[in-house]
């Protein structure tokens, strides 16, 4: 039995449940299908009916929200070392369950199996970092002055919000909700309604983890239902969002009346400059990777080629190889590197790129052509001949899809690279060390990766600039959304106090 054959078998097994019992609500520890009725997910491999979901509503949301409310002071004033046991737990319970998280979000998002296998272990590690914070979360300062002594400490939020995308949607989840827990808040999760299994499975291995009922909720639904209604929810008090920046624009809108705290990770369409005196085998095996892995759907892909003209053609042509090399097909088969895109909807405004571009005079130098009729499969796709201001170098596309744009000097590369609403990532390929320093200062990006893919590192910043986002995940920034600062002074008695009224 080939390896596919193996996998598919135990996906099976796996998603019998889904399909007898639905993937219901998970409210205050207890199973809700919901006021909403159900809705169908659908796997992007052959478009078959995966299970029917609860179909949240703004009623749910309020039953979450308070069954977060209630639970919070409990979670709040546990002993630190306490929670760090439990989301230590979490984690090793998520590890043992690791096979089982990769096949399903494999079949529930077409991502491939060579990288949800790793994905679902990156959300063991959120958990296991963050848990390793818990006991310096609360930690301040003392910042003296001549008559008071001050300090400062910190204190969970409250309730938060969480809503997270679906191209990684376990791992996404949880990098949101791991420090939203170690900071004590508790938590409702609205998953993506494109990509539910994976929360399901998230919140089961939580609880039977240790994680008390009610300290972690999950409502499925749609933006425009359950969504809107945990944005705008009094005892809500911070939203930690994922996804499209218009999106993003319209959660601020409804966590306004509110004066909700939100933290947006939202769209990019990142450069990947490369000049003529880096390492080019290094440079293309990256640029390949950072916009062809994970089907293209990831938010910091190097969606923009940005090459320099002494070097463009041979770049170019060792591209090209490559791109028509990778293995397109099932996602549960290890050899495949692109699997199918999350959705009908998705892929017809991916594969109505491959006209844009000819419109606006690109070339389709590879791929450009859908994959069949049993799934949302495309090609991976390089346009050339391209400038900036075309619509394929402007526009989020978040599929397997490189535009390739010239450029002769640095200033030129840095004007291109600059012309954008998204700030979220970018990549320099160069071995001058002082270009490298100069050019990244002035690059307006959130995030910069020097002669390197991106490589994840827990402790630092994650976050974007301009429409790609606000705020920072990673490391102490994450405790300073998910709590409240507060200054305590007290007095030393050595200056003296105004009187009034004597």
């Amino acid at each position: 039995m080939s390896t596919l054959d193996q996998n598919l078998a135990k996906l099976s097994g796996y998603l019998e449940r889904f399909r007898e019992t639905g993937i219901p609500n998970r409210i205050g520890g207890k199973d809700v299908m919901g006021q909403g009725g159900v809705f169908d997910t659908i796997s992007p491999v052959d478009k078959s009916k995966i299970c029917e979901v609860a179909h949240g509503t703004a009623e749910d949301i309020d039953a979450a929200a308070m069954a977060a409310a209630a639970s919070f002071p409990a979670w709040r004033d546990m002993p630190a070392i306490e929670r760090r046991k439990i989301l230590i737990d979490v984690a090793e319970a998520i590890e043992a369950r690791a096979e089982e998280i990769a096949l399903c979000e494999c079949w529930d998002t077409g991502q491939t199996i060579r990288f949800m296998s790793k994905a679902a272990l990156r959300g063991a590690e959120n958990f296991r970092y963050f848990a390793d914070q818990v006991v310096q979360a609360r930690d301040g300062q003392h910042i003296k002055s001549p008559t008071l002594m001050n300090i400062t400490t910190r204190l969970p939020i409250g309730p938060v919000g969480v809503i997270t995308p679906w191209n990684t949607p376990f791992m996404l989840s949880t990098w949101k909700i791991a420090p939203a827990l170690a900071s004590g808040c508790t938590v409702v999760h609205k998953p993506a309604e494109a990509s539910p299994l994976s929360a399901r499975l998230l919140v089961e291995i939580a609880e039977e983890a240790g994680l008390p009922p009610g300290v972690l909720n999950t409502v499925n639904g749609f933006g425009e239902g359950a969504g809107k209604a945990l944005t705008e929810h009094k005892a809500i008090k911070a939203i930690a969002f994922v996804g499209e920046s218009r999106t993003g624009s319209t959660i601020t809108k409804q966590g306004a009346d509110t004066l909700k705290r939100m933290h947006l990770e939202l769209g990019g369409k990142n450069p990947v400059i490369v000049f003529d005196d880096s390492d080019l085998d290094r440079a293309l095996d990256a640029a390949i990777f950072m916009i062809y892995s994970i089907n293209g759907e990831r938010c910091t892909s190097s969606s923009r080629l940005l090459v320099q003209d002494t070097i463009r053609a041979e770049f170019e042509e060792k591209l090209i190889a490559r791109v028509n090399n990778i293995k397109v097909g099932h996602p549960l088969d290890p050899a495949t590197e692109i699997g199918p895109l999350i959705s009908q909807e998705h892929y017809d405004k991916v594969a109505s790129y491959f006209d844009i571009a000819k419109q606006d005079g690109a070339t389709v130098a590879a791929g450009g052509v859908t994959v069949g009729d049993a799934g949302f499969f495309v090609r991976p796709t390089l346009f050339t001949d391209a400038n900036n201001q075309m619509r394929i170098a402007q526009e989020e596309i978040f599929g397997p899809v490189l535009t390739s744009i010239p450029f002769s000097t640095e200033e030129e590369a840095l004007e291109i690279a600059n012309d954008i609403d998204y700030g979220l990532t970018a990549y320099v390929w160069t071995n001058d060390l002082t270009r490298a320093l100069r050019f990244t200062d002035k690059l307006e990006a959130g995030m910069i990766w020097v002669n390197s893919e991106n490589v994840r590192h827990l402790p630092t910043p994650f976050g974007g600039v301009k429409s790609s986002g606000i705020g920072r995940d990673g490391g102490d920034w994450s405790f300073e959304f998910y709590m409240e600062q507060k200054h305590i002074g007290f007095a030393t008695g050595q200056h003296k106090i105004m009187q009034l009224g004597k």
